[in-house]
């Protein structure tokens, strides 16, 4: 039904990852691209579409196209829907190729916040208007991503009981995942005791909590189910997606972080591959926070909300569990590329390319993409089969 397995990803190129010095964002999306090219055994004739998502503060990216020698492209565009940006683009992406606008389109994300001498990096500063009453929260400390996601999780907490060692049961599993991924930044096993030491950052979360900040770049390339079957690489077809964005308007009668656009995208990407929950194989959910997961698989409909919480604590979403979740350790514990982390690790799973961490059964692949505190939304459901 309508673009149910009409795009395939054929390609997937991922740099260097993490603290890696001396290059800017701009130069690892060139290696990203090129990687994902000579993945899917293409060249730079054969992409015709390229998306490019970065941070809002980034001045134009567009002449990435004549640092590849890319000619006569029909798509190109700079794209920012925060963490949800790349499960967005490719939507557009396959709608694009599906009234053929495209061919084969490029997707990156890349980005070089870590200096070698110590800064502070993604406070919000340069992305929230500091001035008149947009400036209040800010003035009041409210500013970057953290006490947004802290106040979702704390009034979490406060409505159905749920508890930092909860939140833990995650922080600990993404690292078990993260010990097997040659990618990871972190890859020392952690425990529930580590995760309570570990100092608060904005209360309830704690250092453990909270996503690394990571150098590099992710590309894959996207193009027709039908042109996919003839290429290097085992096509990853898209059988659903969909994104949402419930606004967040600060009215009393809405539960911002509470109830997020992850329901809503759920359900449409859901019926779109004509599946459910209980056919999903593999979960790669947005973590930039503990309580991102949490919430996601509650909206989703993994668990009713407020039992996420009970939910995750019985270490089911780690290796051997009933539920594998970011199977490369996500965004906590493998790398920090926004919503490239969880897509990257879906098209190595969807694939059979894990290796040590790769799960058996992984005919169904559910991916999130998550921003501007749990407001926007993007959901993919990949498969190695095209029906």
């Amino acid at each position: 039904m309508g673009l149910r397995a009409k795009s395939a990803i054929v390609g997937l190129g991922i740099t260097a990852m993490g603290r890696v010095y001396g290059r800017d964002g701009y130069d690892f999306a060139a290696e990203a691209i090129k990687l994902a090219m000579d993945d899917a055994g293409l060249d730079k004739r054969d992409i015709d579409g390229l998306l490019i998502n970065t941070r809002p503060s980034a001045t134009s990216w567009l002449q990435l196209q004549n640092t590849l020698g890319f000619r006569d492209l029909k798509l190109i565009n700079q794209m920012y829907s925060a963490g949800a940006t790349a499960g967005t683009m490719v939507q557009y992406a396959t709608m694009a190729i599906e009234a053929g606008l495209a061919s084969a389109v490029a997707i990156v994300f890349a980005d070089a916040p870590l200096t070698e001498s110590p800064s502070s990096v993604y406070t919000g500063a340069d992305v929230l208007p500091l001035s008149g009453m947009a400036g209040l929260k800010c003035a009041y400390g409210y500013y970057g991503a953290h006490p947004g996601y802290a106040l979702a999780a704390k009034r979490h907490m406060h409505l159905f009981g749920t508890t930092s060692r909860q939140l833990g049961a995650i922080a600990v599993a993404e690292r078990a995942w993260a010990v097997m991924n040659p990618h990871a930044q972190m890859r020392k096993p952690i425990t529930i005791e580590d995760h309570q030491n570990s100092r608060y950052v904005v209360e309830p979360l704690r250092l453990l909590d909270c996503c690394l900040v990571s150098n590099g770049g992710v590309a894959v390339i996207v193009t027709s189910a039908e042109r996919a079957g003839n290429l290097r690489q085992p096509a990853v077809y898209v059988l659903g997606m969909a994104q949402a964005s419930p606004g967040d308007d600060l009215r009393l009668d809405r539960e911002p972080g509470i109830y997020t656009g992850a329901a809503m995208a759920g359900e449409m990407a859901f019926r779109m591959a004509g599946v459910t929950v209980e056919d999903i194989d593999i979960l790669e959910l947005y973590d930039c926070f503990t309580y991102t997961v949490l919430v996601t698989l509650e909206d989703y409909g993994f668990c009713k909300k407020g039992e996420g919480g009970a939910f995750v604590e019985d270490g089911r979403l780690g290796p051997g569990g009933s539920l594998p979740t970011n199977t490369g350790g996500g965004q906590l514990s493998g790398y920090y590329m926004w919503g490239m982390t969880p897509l990257s690790e879906a098209v190595i799973q969807a694939r059979g390319h894990g290796y040590d961490r790769q799960v058996s059964k992984n005919d169904l692949v559910l991916v999130s993409g998550n921003g501007s505190t749990l407001n926007q939304h993007s959901t993919l459901i990949l498969s190695k089969h095209q029906s």
